[in-house]
């Protein structure tokens, strides 16, 4: 014990008598102190005393897709985390093709008697999934938030990232740089979301572009999310001609990439790819993703919040709280070959384009205020927007 008190006292940089009086759980400690000795003691790997252990404040389920995505593994870990912070254990379910659905794991959850619910990207963001199942949760005063995804009408906390502002910063970063056939990949149209992108791409494409609505009707592709549903979709996309596509995930644009590499076309040189979502490891890939980031820290810190707000009855508002996405510049990006010169701006000014700026620093959008570059602040970043949004 002598030798481990030691050490304690060394990770912790103070004295044996101190460790000594923390793992009694005597006075005399302050609280600065007492938390360093104890974060030494897990660093370290060594096992809190009984009288130490913090006691969970309730369970709390946390409902996920598949974790083929990296951007989901990021938002779990974060909430997991927050959670934890909390006093609350978290209950990881995860989805998957052909495994347990949404429907048995909220069962399995009630069984356990969680004190609330967070869903990340479920059918609530399905507009074709019977929405009732939360309903029926709300009637048993059962908190419950929903990130990525909003259900008008329903009477509960949500968390989005404003997909269709990331679509128009999308759209104007490749009309900065000259391109004017642009492309859109996203999934199915009954998803919320998806929604969203799409109307945040077209209203971009007429202002800056003047796009027509029978061009936007071709260069829109609706496919399966991920890396083969956008190969197959930007496929179809550069047989007509586009020089950037906008995806609807990093997954997506990867299998963009990928499409365009196996036609002879060079990535950025010849077509220029951007992401969404920011997920780990996309600074990474060849060539490093350009991408609108999701602030996933900010949002799963606010989903958090209104669920234990929730939890202990103060009623957190039940709308939709909105975060702005990021535009991150990499490699996948780059001035258009030759751009012809745009056509004549259909709203005045606000169509003027702005240069890029370089690899790794967010861009200016067209017409759009530029996004902050470091990590947000959930209490100054969080904005709430009314559920009939």
């Amino acid at each position: 014990m002598r030798a481990r008190l030691s050490d304690i006292a060394r990770q912790a940089e103070v004295s044996e008598a101190t460790v000594s009086r923390v793992l009694n759980d005597r006075p005399g400690v302050a609280p600065e102190t007492r938390q360093a000795v104890l974060t030494a003691l897990d660093v370290l790997g060594y096992e809190r005393p009984a009288q130490l252990r913090k006691r969970s404040a309730g369970l709390v389920g946390l409902v996920v897709p598949e974790l083929d995505n990296p951007i989901f593994p990021a938002f779990a870990q974060v909430i997991e985390s927050t959670l934890a912070q909390s006093g609350f254990t978290p209950v990881l379910c995860t989805q998957t093709a052909g495994g347990v659905t949404e429907d048995e794991y909220v069962e399995m959850l009630l069984d356990r008697q969680v004190s609330g619910i967070v869903f990340v990207s479920g059918l609530h963001a399905d507009t074709a999934a019977d929405h009732d199942r939360y309903r029926t949760l709300l009637a048993r005063r059962l908190p419950i938030v929903m990130v990525n995804g909003h259900v008008p009408g329903l009477a509960a906390p949500f968390v989005s990232c404003d997909e269709r502002e990331a679509a128009e910063l999308a759209v104007a970063h490749l009309v900065a740089l000259g391109h004017r056939r642009i492309g859109l990949i996203t999934g199915p149209d009954r998803f919320s979301p998806v929604q969203r992108k799409l109307a945040g791409y077209r209203q971009a494409m007429r202002r800056l572009l003047a796009t027509t609505d029978a061009d936007l009707d071709v260069l829109a592709e609706l496919s399966l999310f991920g890396v083969e549903g956008g190969e197959a979709a930007a496929a179809r996309l550069l047989e007509r001609g586009v020089t950037g596509i906008v995806c609807g995930s990093d997954l997506m644009a990867l299998g963009a990439i990928r499409a365009a590499r196996q036609r002879g076309h060079r990535v950025p040189q010849d077509v220029s790819v951007v992401g969404f979502d920011d997920s780990p490891l996309m600074a990474f890939t060849d060539p490093p993703l350009t991408t609108m980031r999701q602030p996933v820290t900010a949002m799963a810190v606010a989903a958090v919040r209104a669920l234990v707000d929730e939890i202990n009855g103060h009623g957190a508002p039940h709308s939709e709280y909105v975060f702005r996405p990021e535009l991150v510049v990499r490699g996948s990006t780059a001035i258009a070959a030759d751009p012809p010169p745009p056509p004549a701006a259909t709203t005045g000014p606000e169509a003027t384009a702005r240069p890029a700026t370089g690899a790794g620093e967010a861009a200016p959008p067209v017409a759009a205020q530029p996004a902050p570059r470091s990590e947000p602040d959930p209490g100054n970043e969080l904005r709430s927007a009314v559920a009939s949004r």
